[in-house]
């Protein structure tokens, strides 16, 4: 029987005849239609870090268990499906897309799983594995507050010039790494990851760059609060955040396995 109560009609999730759920996907819509906060871009970055860190601990035990060429296959494929979901993620209409957002996260988890195997000699059996691992982990989070101090007091403040600057160097950074990765295919000489001095500055200029990346990723969650953009745009600050955490994270680890492959 329909529910001719007018109040009962006009309750969110409620349909004509005094049922919850009348439409399927009216949820969703109101999610998309309500602005986003600071809460929203917390609980999204968690939930999305929270993934990496699953499937990071999944390959991680793969390759602990006994099977490292299946941990290692994973860990390409983490590498490569990442990429492209940021590449899907950059140049199509996906912005804010919780699909695309939890996608990546789970590749990168992969990819952040058995790359931490390699670079800290897990496999090798180092027994200063975990300690690296664990220093790589403390200085990212020390960096991303860090920059969270800075960018909340205002001490670098992030105008159009500043992510001009930045875009260019880290566009520059990429191209070398490329240059560097088809050096190593075709003649076997890698000056910037074989953990010489050149490979060392090289890290470091990386992870200033990545440190200087959450500046423009805190500055666009503040801009899209603001602004009162749609409440699932924080995916999209999640998976930005993501990457930037991903990247310095390997970075550290890099250049604390250099530092301790020269002791």
């Amino acid at each position: 029987m329909k529910n001719n109560n007018p109040v009962m009609n006009t309750l969110p999730g409620v349909d004509g005849y005094g049922n919850f759920g009348g439409q399927s996907g009216q949820a969703a819509q109101l999610d998309s239609e309500r602005p986003m906060t600071i809460d929203d871009v917390v609980t999204k970055a968690g939930i999305t870090l929270a993934v990496i860190v699953v499937f990071a601990m999944i390959n991680f035990g793969i390759a602990l268990s006994g099977n490292p060429g299946l941990a290692m296959g994973l860990t390409f494929v983490g590498a490569i499906g990442g990429f492209i979901t940021v590449l899907v993620h950059a140049f199509g209409r996906s912005f804010g897309s919780k699909a695309v957002t939890l996608i990546y996260a789970a590749f990168e988890g992969l990819f952040v799983g058995g790359f931490s195997l390699v670079l800290s000699g897990f496999l090798v059996g180092n027994a200063n594995a975990g300690a690296l691992i664990f220093q790589a982990i403390i200085g990212t989070l020390g960096v991303f507050f860090g920059m969270l101090f800075v960018y909340k007091t205002g001490a670098i403040r992030v105008t159009p010039r500043f992510n001009r600057i930045l875009t260019g160097a880290i566009f520059g950074v990429a191209v070398m790494a490329l240059g560097n990765l088809l050096l190593a295919i075709f003649t076997q000489a890698n000056p910037l990851r074989d953990g010489g001095m050149l490979s060392i500055i090289f890290g470091v200029v990386c992870i200033v760059l990545a440190a200087f990346s959450f500046l423009q990723d805190f500055d666009m969650a503040d801009r899209l609060v603001r602004t009162g953009a749609p409440a699932n745009m924080a995916w999209g600050v999640a998976l930005g955040l993501a990457v930037t955490v991903v990247w310095l994270y390997t970075e550290i680890l890099r250049l604390l396995a250099i530092f301790a492959d020269r002791d």
